[in-house]
């Protein structure tokens, strides 16, 4: 369901006339319902390489294909559509609005523009998460309230909430303590299968990806399979 075909991203640089790159020559094929985690150092481009497949950032080279459609050549209305229906995402902060509930926050994603479900099916579904992820008893709480580890399921129940296709998390632990970075690492993969949506995270832990999926390793801009040695 998702193609990166020979991508390459560079960043301008004083005396080089192709720039910097960031990423070189990544080719990757990812299937509906296939857990993938990519690993590599601070400043690797791990957080580039997420925001392409998310289409939050464009390649200098090469393709994005999501369900055989090329996002280069998509306009940014339908990027933006794409974002919302098709693509979750979880960041390392988890972004909530102070002043709303933990339902509202959960339902920020619904209101952009006509979407695709029921409001009454919508507001089930949102509270059916919150439950699946143990914050039933959370539903009209700020995030203020909660504590990091609880923030960051309601940031992971956010993203779901459309029936997205793609489930991308950038460093989803990376603010958390050990108890609480296993517990959403184990909510990542529950949710993968039971959701079957199709999971990329990157992390710099090795232990947390080997918890959630197949690892790859993105290191001086090439990706290679870890598996493979």
């Amino acid at each position: 369901m998702l193609e990166l075909i020979h991508v390459a991203k560079s960043y301008p640089s004083p005396g080089l006339k192709e720039g910097v790159f960031v990423l070189k020559d990544i080719t990757l094929k990812v299937e509906k319902g296939q857990s993938l985690v990519i690993v590599g150092p601070s400043g690797s481009g791990k957080s580039t390489l997420l925001n392409i497949i998310g289409a939050l950032d464009t390649p200098s080279t090469g393709q994005v294909l999501l369900d055989d459609k090329d996002l280069s050549k998509l306009d940014q209305f339908e990027l933006a559509k794409i974002r919302n229906r098709q693509i979750g995402f979880v960041f390392q902060l988890h972004h909530l609005l102070p002043q709303c509930t933990v339902l509202e926050n959960v339902l920020v994603p619904t209101l952009a523009g006509k979407n695709h479900l029921p409001k009454k099916e919508i507001q089930q579904r949102a509270t059916n998460l919150l439950q699946r992820v143990g914050l039933k008893d959370h539903l009209l709480h700020r995030p203020g309230q909660l504590s990091g580890g609880q923030r960051q399921r309601v940031a992971v129940v956010r993203a779901l909430i459309n029936k997205p296709k793609l489930l991308l998390a950038d460093e989803p632990t990376g603010s958390l303590d050990k108890d609480a970075s296993e517990n959403i690492a184990e909510l990542l993969v529950e949710l993968n299968r039971s959701e079957q949506v199709t999971l990329i995270a990157v992390t710099h832990s090795l232990k947390l990806a080997e918890q959630i999926g197949h690892v790859m390793e993105l290191s001086d801009g090439l990706l290679r399979d870890r598996s493979r040695g």
